[in-house]
């Protein structure tokens, strides 16, 4: 790859990680083709994407920007995993990580807060954005429900009786 190839990869990333609310970083060692395939089938699935960059390329990506807080992190063979949902990637990365033990998650960095290893997984066992709405539908929706039903009841009632004294 010679340096405007670099250079062109370098923006294309930094474009895409700094437009992303959480970037997650792992560190991955002999993952075989299947299991990479794999991976990117889930998190494409997920809507999130993950590379594999060289350090010094990824180093020079998150240089001056919030993501700066991850160099640390961009040490041995790294993936960087990224969504625009604040959740999609770390709980893709860390379901993949807990059945495969070639990947392992070091942190991330949600909306320019760095996170360590630990408050990845916690974040990755919050419910997606998705099943919130869901829930909330639901919360919305039950008292209008019942609402209906109480409404009703009192004609049902009624029609009840004036069947009974006919039948």
């Amino acid at each position: 790859m010679d340096r405007m190839q670099k250079e062109a990869l370098v923006a294309d990333m930094r474009s895409k990680l700094e437009s992303s609310s959480l970037v997650v970083v792992a560190r991955q060692s002999g993952l075989t083709v299947d299991e990479v395939t794999g991976l990117r089938r889930n998190m494409r699935a997920a809507n999130a994407e993950f590379k594999v960059l060289k350090n010094t390329l990824a180093q020079i990506t998150v240089k001056g920007t919030k993501l700066e807080g991850l160099t640390e992190m961009l040490v041995g063979p790294t993936v960087l995993a990224y969504s625009v949902d604040s959740i999609a990637a770390a709980k893709t990365l860390v379901e993949f990580a807990n059945k495969n033990d070639k990947i392992e998650v070091v942190g991330a960095c949600l909306d320019g807060k760095v996170l360590k290893k630990v408050e990845v997984n916690a974040l990755a066992t919050l419910p997606s954005l998705d099943e919130l709405r869901g829930k909330l539908i639901a919360i919305i929706n039950t008292p209008a429900t019942r609402l209906a039903t109480l409404l009703q009841e009192p004609a049902a009632q009624i029609a009840r009786v004036i069947s009974a004294k006919n039948g």
